[in-house]
């Protein structure tokens, strides 16, 4: 605005100090608005004194008093505030009114569905009562129901194409056109939403699953801020989102007279677990605008019965049909784009063992790993493209997602150990629960021109243990989670330096497994999430404890990239997977990695197989080592009168020289026996007690100790601060326990120890749930991380009071969970922990009103 009117304060000389003394309004100059807005444009808030010396460099400016300067910043701020609000709420309004045109699409379609479902009951009845009282004859019924599974699941015979004719690969192309329009935005599929899938203008958009079909198929619409043309590129790029793809060649283009493209693609995918055979595709891709202007990309294999050419054929892999599917793209008014996406592909289910069929024929697997899966990754480059994102690090967000792809690429590779790519399969040792594979190729993972190590005249190549193992009761994401958070429950370290030894151009010695193992902790440090925080890019810094004089050579902290996804619990049909590869501590876009990690698939839950009765205490289970069995309050019986399965793929690779080659596959095969051994006993524990947790409250530790520490902490309490922590109603011997273990607020202990830091020995369950960890993983945490500097700082000052005085206040404040989640709290109490003795026993401290920022 060149005209800005204030009204004036207090007295002056000049004329225009006068008027506004007098409460008239005051005319900016157009110079004086260019001033202004050169100056809000460097510093949007100046102070007090910068707004003084913009009156002296500016003359223009000199009848202008330094109040009303600021009350003109004061303006141009709100003003630029409702301006963003305005924009905001338009792009809001925007994108409600395309998803309300959405949902009155998708409620059309559902009448329809409806009323053809209507029709067609009421004609089976009439057959039924006219067949029941003529004959007992259901031949007529099975005419009808075969009729009704042939109008799901239209299989009509084409002839057989000229496969040099373009007008015959374009009749193929117009009737999978035809076909996929009807499953996108007709009637053609039986479509049922999937749970927890709500539209609106920030959701991934409407989600839904077949029934009745043949084969699976998924279909998600959805709204982005990107141009047609755009989403069409990045669809059509299917390595860059479909995790599974190994890769696509396009191996013949043709132009159609419609300004349209068919495309022939030879596509393979990898299998998910080392149990089952990868499938490969062969499609015609028909890209073509309509009369509205929409874009679209419908895919179909080409089989004998639809003609067409016959594809490369290939060994290793079972071929798959992709039915009908693409993606309808079309414009929104004021930019963006509405998709429509559909797959549906048969993968030949019945060539793989009838306990991972599940694998393939669950809808809710095929729409998270390739449905949702394009559809985010279109929201996420949108995202970024916009600006919504901002990424830390100096890292690129194409950076940052080509190191995500890298690392389940390389996971893929290990898991399927193809034998084009130089892999071949060691004799077993007798046992064939782990295969070893080796690749001999040091350009597939490494490269010379990434690490000198490949080039060294003993360097024998990539060494990988693969294993699979079905599970019971365990869900997946709880399961990574699990295995993230607490690596030193199953990882050993003397390995991880072997790994991470690797990456250094020198001879390395054979790994062992050391008795006792080191105890090690992990600092996990963020460096990308997805828009909908189902995955998470970190770094991993591994502390490791000092070594003796043989082993100088390895290095004390080692780091690792890491990608973890699908933690989610209430995500159907998600996959878990945890990846990571070693890495130096400065690692650039291009670093060598050597990915190894766990995949956790769900299989279909059963409702008929009651879940086994174990122990609900993950502490005192993984202390003992072995699963207990138990007597479960009849609530938790019932919570487990279900069962869920899942497969479990395990794939570790390391680097090894060639002389030492037997010696490192004896060392992977037992050391991946040993990981089994620990998810195994892991899951025992964590089944049973999370999935009853809905419905009961969360057992506590009633160990004498724990009563014992209890009453120590309460008693403690009242005698250094002269207040109750609680009050105590119950004679019983473990209320104080009880009433401390259900407090609101987090109550936390820790040792105490000369020249050592603090690690916590106790909490409470908001304790344990504002660290986000267990009983057993909480010794693993010191107190030093989970503050930061301000906390450390007001702790170290406050300490020898808190030592003299037995007690101090801690002022409001932020510490981290063990994942690296900031808690803010708006006081912290510290007391010195008395035995019977009076003496100290260890520091006891009470977060208040914590809550996770």
């Amino acid at each position: 605005m060149a005209l800005c009117l204030q009204r004036g304060g207090g007295g002056g000389e000049s004329g225009s100090k006068n008027d506004m003394d007098n409460g008239k309004y005051v005319r900016y100059t157009p110079e004086q608005v260019e001033a202004l807005e050169r100056v809000y444009a460097e510093c949007p808030k100046p102070t007090s004194l910068r707004r003084q010396q913009l009156i002296r460099e500016c003359p223009i400016l000199s009848n202008i008093e330094p109040k009303q300067i600021k009350v003109w910043f004061q303006n141009r701020r709100c003003r630029e505030k409702q301006r963003k609000e305005a924009s905001r709420l338009q792009t809001v309004n925007r994108k409600l009114s395309a998803m309300n045109k959405l949902l009155m699409e998708e409620n059309d379609r559902l009448q329809k569905q409806v009323s053809q479902l209507v029709y067609e009951n009421g004609y089976m009845k009439q057959q039924i009562n006219t067949v029941s009282s003529t004959t007992t004859d259901t031949s007529c019924e099975s005419v009808v129901v075969s009729g009704q599974q042939q109008r799901k699941n239209p299989t009509a015979q084409h002839p057989e194409r000229d496969a040099n004719n373009p007008a015959g690969l374009l009749a193929i192309a117009e009737e999978t056109l035809a076909e996929f329009l009807g499953k996108a935005t007709g009637t053609a599929v039986d479509w049922v939403q999937m749970i927890g899938m709500k539209p609106g203008p920030d959701s991934i958009g409407i989600v839904a699953v077949s029934r009745n079909c043949s084969g699976v198929a998924a279909r998600a619409c959805g709204l982005v801020s990107l141009e047609p043309t755009k989403v069409a590129e990045i669809l059509k790029d299917r390595p860059s989102w479909y995790r599974d793809c190994r890769c696509l060649n396009v191996l013949s283009v043709i132009p159609t007279g419609n300004g349209g493209t068919i495309e022939l693609i030879y596509l393979q995918t990898y299998a998910p677990t080392t149990l089952a055979t990868a499938r490969d595709f062969w499609t015609l891709r028909y890209t073509t605008s309509l009369e509205d202007g929409s874009l679209v990309i419908c895919e179909r294999s080409l089989t004998t019965a639809t003609g067409g050419p016959t594809g490369p054929p290939a060994t290793s892999f079972v071929r798959a049909d992709m039915l009908p599917s693409g993606y309808l793209i079309r414009p929104c008014e004021g930019g963006g784009s509405m998709i429509h996406i559909v797959d549906h592909i048969d993968l030949d289910a019945w060539s793989v063992p009838e306990v991972l069929r599940p694998l393939y024929e669950s809808s809710k697997i095929l729409a998270q790993k390739m449905t949702m899966a394009a559809l985010r990754h279109i929201r996420q480059i949108a995202q970024e493209t916009s600006g919504e994102i901002q990424y830390t690090g100096g890292r690129q967000p194409a950076v940052l997602r080509a190191l995500s792809q890298r690392l389940c690429r390389g996971f893929n590779d290990a898991v399927n150990g193809f034998i084009d790519d130089g892999w071949t399969i060691m004799d077993s040792d007798g046992v064939e629960d782990v295969t070893i594979a080796i690749n001999s190729s040091s350009s597939k993972f490494l490269g010379s021109q990434y690490n000198t190590l490949s080039i060294l005249p003993t360097f024998g190549g990539v060494l990988c243990a693969r294993a699979s193992m079905l599970l019971q009761n365990v869900p997946p994401a709880l399961l990574v989670r699990f295995l993230r958070e607490h690596r030193s429950e199953w990882a050993d370290y003397g390995v991880d330096a072997y790994s991470s030894a690797s990456l250094k151009a020198s001879p390395y010695a054979v790994p062992c497994a050391r008795p006792g193992g080191f105890p090690s902790s992990q600092v996990i440090l963020p460096l990308a999430q997805t828009v909908e925080h189902e995955e998470f890019l970190e770094v991993v810094r591994l502390e490791g404890p000092a070594f003796s004089p043989e082993d100088i050579a390895l290095s004390r902290d080692m780091y690792l990239l890491q990608l973890c996804s699908g933690v989610d619990e209430n995500a159907a049909g998600a996959c878990a997977q945890l990846v990571f590869a070693p890495i130096d501590e400065s690692f650039g876009d291009d670093a060598p990695l050597l990915p190894s990690g766990f995949r956790v698939i769900p299989l279909e839950p059963k409702s008929d197989v009651p879940a086994a009765t174990r122990t609900l205490d993950l502490a005192s289970t993984l202390e003992a080592g072995t699963g207990g069995t138990g007597t479960r309050p009849a609530g938790e019986i019932e919570a487990g009168n279900y069962n869920h399965r899942s497969v479990l793929t395990i794939a570790f690779q390391f680097t090894f020289e060639s002389h030492y080659q037997d010696n490192v596959a004896a060392m992977a095969r037992q050391y991946v026996r040993s990981i089994v051994g620990s998810v195994q006993r892991v899951a025992m524990a964590i089944a049973p007690s999370r999935l009853s947790s809905q419905l009961t409250p969360k057992s506590f530790p009633g160990s004498p100790e724990a009563v014992t520490l209890a009453r120590w902490i309460s008693r403690s309490y009242r005698v250094h601060t002269g207040g109750d922590l609680f009050q105590v109603d119950s004679q019983a011997s473990d209320a104080v326990l009880k009433q401390l273990w259900h407090h609101s607020d987090a109550i936390m202990c820790c040792s105490v120890k000369m020249n050592a830091s603090a690690v916590f020995t106790f909490a409470n369950q908001a304790g344990l749930d504002m660290l986000e960890t267990t009983l057993l993983a909480l010794q693993d945490i010191m107190l030093d991380k989970i503050l930061d500097e301000a906390g450390r700082k007001v702790l170290l000052s406050e300490f020898s009071k808190i030592m003299q005085q037995g007690f101090a206040y801690l002022p409001a404040g932020i510490c981290v969970s063990s994942m690296g989640r900031p808690i803010s709290y708006e006081q912290a109490i510290a007391w010195k922990v008395l035995n019977d003795d009076d003496s100290n026993h260890c520091l006891a401290f009470m977060f208040i009103n914590w809550s996770f920022v």
